[in-house]
């Protein structure tokens, strides 16, 4: 998931995100030599307040601390064809045909607390995943099969099978922890880490944090010479886009992350400092509840993908700046090159707006519209609610057009917008029938439709899923998803991400809408260093983890 984050005037307070090779604010007075200097702001716009939460392995409160706080072994970046840089392990080796994966881990890194960072902790991590699924958001389990320390420097990784991809999940998305820290907490799942031990460039604790601002500060002592050149990072939480969005437009913050709409006028224009760049990363979706008797039925499903205006939604909800997905759910351009289209056009050209062919698959499958223009099967009416998150006002307006476009049809829609604690915990939990809402894809389409698509992520109503939480379960997609993991063979990987494509637009088990982008506006009059479409160094939103850790890393006040 991207959480955006938001809040009101009265809990907006002034000071610095972010931090990362360099860092700053417009109330910088600039880097010295004397060490981290300035205040950089960042505007997320969320919806609610700050629990001040910041375990990595719980998907709610990971995109405070991955990054930033805690560190990964690696960097692997998305927007640069899955490009890998060192972090906490200085290299990674393949070995034992592609079976076993080999880290050597980066000497004199030392945690928050001073504990040095060693071998065991790595295997430590690890193994706490496996002790605890619940903390195995991307069920790296699924695939590894032993970590064990090798030498002193080392940490083997061993697999059931070819495993590739899984690079990125491994090396890019798990915090390493202290094992001297966290072996002592008795239930790692529910905890809420309010003070955490990282080695990374900021620290937080619940003296920095309150409902309306995280104060993160650079770690005085962070094992990267020079860095952070930012002193403090400020988060404010923003309930409404409003409030954040005219935050950001008078220079109150120097790092945006959300929607604005009508950005010419109401933002660029201000300053000529003030850019933004929109890059698509994944998919805003309509997950559905495939625990719901009537969501099962797949002609219900392939009805409602029919009848959504997605361009119209892009262009009333996003102002266009994300652009209408498409069924089989690849992103493009980004990843325009594995798009079977083909396939696709044999679906009514990707499932185009066509509410007629809707309208004759309901009535192929037996329902008929009733006087209240309602259609119906056995007494049992095609009336469902949308979860969606009441702050994202982009949303809000993309799922009103959703709901007229599956009235006209005779499926009646009621949006149910909550605040965002609430939509976040309800859609994890699978307590809704129809939800609105976007996960995090990654280097190539095939983690978005492993995130949508794979039954080892999922988990029972109730239960927190790490993804897949329309709760698909279909034991021929899991096993090309496994398979996708054995082969490093470009034009089997392509085979295969066409035939997930194909589950997408056979079954429908979830409907993209828009493409998700990763917001970001930012300011150079304050900072220099931000990433560009001419150096996209990283994904750009302050939402992405670890990301936003390596923008934290590049920026640089100005004096």
């Amino acid at each position: 998931m991207r959480p955006r984050h938001l809040m009101t005037v009265a809990v907006l307070a002034t000071a610095g995100l972010l931090a990362a090779a360099c860092g700053g604010s417009s109330s910088s007075t600039g880097s010295t030599s004397s060490g981290p200097s300035g205040v950089l702001t960042i505007d997320n716009e969320s919806g609610g307040t700050w629990t001040c939460d910041f375990n990595p392995f719980n998907l709610s409160y990971i995109s405070y601390s991955l990054g930033n706080v805690y560190e990964p072994l690696m960097f692997v970046n998305t927007l640069q064809n899955a490009k890998v840089s060192p972090w906490l392990a200085t290299s990674f080796a393949w070995g034992n045909g592609n079976k076993t994966l080999t880290f050597t881990i980066r000497k004199g890194v030392k945690f928050s607390n001073g504990d040095p960072l060693t071998p065991a902790d790595v295997v430590y991590t690890f193994n706490l995943l496996k002790a605890h699924k619940t903390l195995d958001i991307n069920s790296v389990w699924s695939v590894l099969s032993s970590v064990a320390l090798q030498g002193s420097d080392q940490v083997v990784m061993n697999f059931k099978s070819v495993a590739v991809p899984y690079l990125y999940y491994i090396a890019d998305q798990v915090a390493i922890v202290d094992q001297k820290v966290w072996s002592k907490i008795a239930n790692p799942v529910t905890y809420p880490d309010k003070n955490p031990v990282g080695t990374g460039a900021y620290e937080v604790s619940s003296k920095t944090c309150t409902p309306q601002n995280i104060k993160y500060t650079a770690n005085p002592h962070y094992w990267q010479a020079g860095l952070p050149k930012v002193g403090t990072v400020n988060y404010p939480a923003f309930l409404t886009n409003d409030t954040a969005n005219t935050y950001l437009a008078n220079g109150q913050a120097q790092w945006g992350s959300q929607f604005i709409p009508s950005i010419q006028k109401f933002y660029l224009s201000k300053n000529p400092n003030y850019h933004y760049w929109f890059p698509p990363v994944a998919n805003v979706s309509i997950f559905i509840n495939l625990t719901n008797p009537l969501l099962k039925n797949v002609a219900v499903r392939q009805a409602m993908a029919y009848a959504i205006d997605r361009h119209k939604a892009s262009l009333i909800g996003e102002y266009g700046y994300e652009p209408a997905s498409n069924q089989s759910g690849i992103v493009t351009p980004t990843f325009s090159g594995w798009m079977d289209a083909q396939q696709a056009a044999s679906y009514g050209n990707n499932y185009a707006y066509n509410p007629q062919k809707a309208i004759s698959i309901l009535q192929a499958a037996g329902f008929k519209k009733g006087s209240d223009g309602i259609m119906a099967k056995g007494g049992q009416k095609l009336s469902f609610t949308i979860l969606d998150n009441g702050g994202f006002s982009d949303w809000v307006a993309a799922v009103n057009v959703i709901q007229q476009d599956l009235k006209a049809i005779g499926i009646q829609v009621t949006a149910n917008n909550v605040a965002y604690s609430t939509w976040q915990n309800d859609l994890y939990t699978g307590k809704f029938e129809l939800g609105y809402g976007s996960e995090t894809g990654g280097p190539s389409p095939y983690y978005e439709l492993r995130q949508w698509l794979y039954s080892a992520n999922s988990a029972p109503i109730g239960t927190a899923a790490g993804s897949n939480f329309e709760r698909y379960n279909n034991p021929a997609a899991d096993a090309l998803i496994n398979q996708f993991a054995t082969t490093a063979d470009p034009a089997q990987q392509h085979s295969i991400v066409n035939q997930l494509e194909k589950v997408m637009l056979s079954e429908v088990p979830l409907i993209p809408v828009t493409e998700s982008v990763d917001w970001f506006q930012y300011d150079t009059g304050s900072f220099s260093g931000w990433p560009t479409q001419g150096n996209p160094y990283a994904q750009p939103a302050a939402y992405n983890y670890p990301d936003w850790g390596q923008m934290m890393l590049h920026l640089v006040p100005k004096g």
